[in-house]
């Protein structure tokens, strides 16, 4: 494998700016590919911490495009390059000449990353990270996290730019997909992304309802004792021994020499379900036990022990941690500017591949060398092949659990895989009817040793493998990376963790509120009273998903290129230093005003929510000095829009997911569930234009599709029957996909 990268001889030409264009851009760079950044005459990177993130590892040009010459060199650029990124208003590159269509390049990978999507009324309307929050209801104190006495009606401005993020690593992935299918076909595509698209993945499961029950009230995790808990120190960790059981409850209590609490009934979870004073005895006992030692000795002794806890640090913090830097999830470069500077290191991991990062250049450092580049050829891969989709014809075994994995699984098969969901047999199992959405579902016993030879004969017509276990635990399986290559050297092999390979935490658990408590989200979202979990979506699980699916395509585009296949990882983790990165960047030197806790509603008078008569808009532009309570939210951005001022009303979940308007998009749809009937969810955030991605049945009842899916693969009908009878396979009494929701 080339050291230089999986992406090593792809060009990519970057018109982004702000953050989602050159985001998506800058993953491309950090696997290898060969990016010129385009930036605007007078540029000198802006914000200079940003900058020394987002536009690493790039080479760079000043062009202005409103003029000929420049244009002309940007055209040139476009028509050798393999990949165009831009995120501009749609319709804005259209007007130089440099639009899909303009560039009428069969092969070229166009991508596109506008705040709102062409077409829609809000189409000019700038993609301020507070307007899509507000377009998006991405903008509440997750439940459980408010403070007392909190205005449920209340918003909140986060500054982590969630929505840029989201449609980055969304682009990131369809790109590359799009560049395995052109190996193949010899076509490119058209690929949109828009920001306010692009949170449909970031609401995920938090969207889907079965139409009878309607959306589900938004409850605080809580379970077993889940929750933040103050220390002796005076710091906070993050406890959730939440799963399939109370075994990471009662390994806990074993730990901290409080393993009697069993006999009054504080791990039994059935009996807490029924006594609720139980459940809140747990709580107050947790409480009164987290105050007799420092954090630090809890979080250690949580991990000696398996369980997910984490203590909750600052970004700064975890910017210095010794795992964060030996996993290489933060980095030093030696910035131009700044000299030495710790920012996120690479997002994904593939097995033998150093990521190519490198510091910046500064703008229009390397005019000359890109001007005599263009009397170099064009892309090589023109074709004229049958446009299909691009992992069409692919087999996916996917063992995950949660939500971040089976969202990889989920995002394959909506760009044509097939995709085979496997789960434990009689466990409860979340989100089921979202994340699993267009897979077959199988309930099989992987730990016992018929289990895994029906899971081989499975691998042995795959060509992804998709799972979440515990390093050791998979190495215990024999499913680690090392036994499957041994076996099926041409698969691509795709892991999830919380806290990523490499590193002393690499075989810690935890989850979506672990790796934000750990890596400085929870700080960001709390005050001084204590640090908050961000919410109200996950952004982590469902970030992470998409970067795992980043990381598959990465996976089979070395494969196409090879022959051969390839373990390629990210973490929860991962994705919150990204998320955090624009911030993460030099954190350890730089003071900010950077606006956090619940109580922020923007960044300045000029940049906020806003109290209208009946509700709350935001507003990004000159109206400091209005009376927004004279009128309705509605009234006031009429008004505020005609003036060319840029704002929106908060929408609230319910209403979105049943907007006509975004039905009509396919970014909220319906399905009907043989078991609950007609459901609604999130529908497809990434728009493909020569053959739109693929939504997928409505999938079955947890286990359904098992018997066909093993007559699929050569088992008889007795064969199948032993395995059942031997508690294999479970066919029967199937647990149900939609309770959850």
């Amino acid at each position: 494998m080339s050291e230089r990268g999986v992406l090593s001889g792809i060009r990519v030409v970057d018109f982004g700016h702000h953050v989602a264009g050159p985001l998506a851009a800058l993953l491309l760079a950090d696997n290898g590919a060969d990016v010129v950044h385009v930036d605007r005459p007078g540029a000198t990177g802006g914000d200079q911490w940003q900058d020394a993130y987002l536009n690493r590892g790039k080479r760079r040009i000043t062009l202005d495009l409103r003029d000929a010459a420049d244009r002309d060199v940007a055209r040139r650029l476009a028509t050798r390059a393999d990949v165009v990124i831009e995120n501009f208003r749609p319709g804005v590159l259209d007007r130089y000449g440099l639009g899909w269509a303009d560039l009428d390049r069969p092969s070229l990978v166009y991508c596109s990353l506008p705040g709102f999507p062409a077409g829609d009324p809000r189409a000019d309307l700038p993609g301020w990270e507070g307007i899509v929050a507000a377009a998006t209801g991405n903008c509440r104190v997750r439940p459980g996290q408010a403070p007392p006495g909190w205005d449920a009606d209340r918003p909140v401005y986060s500054a982590i730019p969630m929505a840029s993020n989201f449609a980055a690593f969304a682009a990131a992935y369809a790109i590359v997909g799009a560049i395995v299918g052109r190996h193949r076909t010899g076509l490119g595509d058209r690929i949109e992304v828009p920001l306010y698209s692009a949170m449909f993945e970031a609401i995920g499961g938090a969207g889907a309802y079965p139409v009878a029950r309607g959306l589900a009230t938004e409850r605080p995790i809580a379970g077993n004792g889940s929750g933040g808990y103050r220390c002796a120190d005076g710091r906070y960790v993050q406890f959730n021994p939440i799963g399939a059981s109370t075994r990471f409850l009662r390994w806990f209590l074993d730990a901290a020499g409080a393993g009697d609490w069993a006999a009054e009934g504080l791990t039994d979870r059935a009996r807490m379900d029924r006594e609720p004073h139980l459940a809140q005895l747990l709580r107050d006992r947790l409480a009164a036990l987290f105050l007799t030692r420092p954090a630090q000795a809890w979080e250690d002794l949580a991990a000696a022990a398996g369980v997910p806890l984490a203590r909750t640090r600052t970004t700064a913090e975890w910017l210095a941690t010794p795992h964060a830097r030996e996993s290489g999830q933060v980095v030093c470069l030696d910035d131009p500017v700044f000299g030495p500077l710790w920012m996120p290191g690479a997002a994904v991991g593939v097995e033998g591949v150093t990521p190519a990062l490198s510091p910046r250049h500064l703008p229009d450092a390397d005019r000359a060398a890109v001007l005599r580049g263009l009397d170099g050829p064009a892309s090589e891969h023109e074709g004229s092949g049958e446009a299909e989709l691009p992992f069409a014809g692919l087999r996916v075994v996917d063992l995950t659990q949660i939500l971040a994995g089976p969202t990889a699984g989920r995002l394959l098969g909506e760009l044509g895989a097939d995709v085979t969901k496997i789960n434990s047999p009689q466990r409860k199992i979340g989100a089921h009817g979202f994340v699993n959405r267009g897979k077959h579902t199988m309930l099989l016993d992987v730990e016992s040793p018929r289990g895994q030879q029906v899971l081989w004969r499975l691998l042995d017509g795959a060509d992804v493998l998709v799972q979440n276990f515990p390093r050791s635990t998979a190495e215990r399986y024999g499913l680690s990376w090392a036994h499957v290559r041994a076996r099926r050297p041409d698969l691509v092999y795709v892991s999830v963790s919380c806290y990523g390979y490499g590193g002393p935490w690499e075989s810690r658990r935890g989850y979506e509120t672990q790796a934000q408590a750990a890596s400085g989200i929870m700080c960001r979202a709390g005050d001084a009273e204590r640090p908050r979990v961000l919410g109200p979506y996950n952004l982590l699980d469902y970030g992470t998903g998409v970067l795992a699916a980043f990381a598959a395509a990465l996976g089979l585009y070395h494969r196409a290129t090879t022959g051969a296949g390839v373990h390629a990882h990210t973490s929860l983790t991962q994705a919150a230093t990204h998320h955090q990165g624009v911030h993460l960047v030099g954190a350890d030197q730089r003071v900010t005003a950077e606006p956090s806790g619940p109580y922020a509603l923007g960044t300045g008078p000029l940049h906020r929510f806003h109290r209208a008569s009946d509700g709350w808009l935001f507003v990004a532009g000159g109206a400091g000095d209005e009376d927004f309570a004279s009128a309705t939210s509605a009234e006031w951005v009429t008004k505020l829009r005609s003036a060319g001022i840029a704002a929106h009303e908060v929408v609230g979940l319910a209403e979105l997911m049943t907007d006509p308007a975004v039905r009509a998009r396919g970014l909220a749809v319906s399905q009907l569930s043989e078991e609950a009937g007609e459901v609604v969810m999130p529908g497809i955030a990434i728009g493909l234009t020569r053959t739109p991605a693929r939504l997928g049945a409505a999938v079955r009842r947890p286990g359904a599709d098992g018997p066909a899916v093993l007559a699929a693969h050569g088992y008889g009908d007795n064969d199948i029957e032993e395995l059942a009878r031997g508690w294999v396979l479970q066919t029967a009494a199937l647990p149900s996909g939609w309770d959850h929701f």
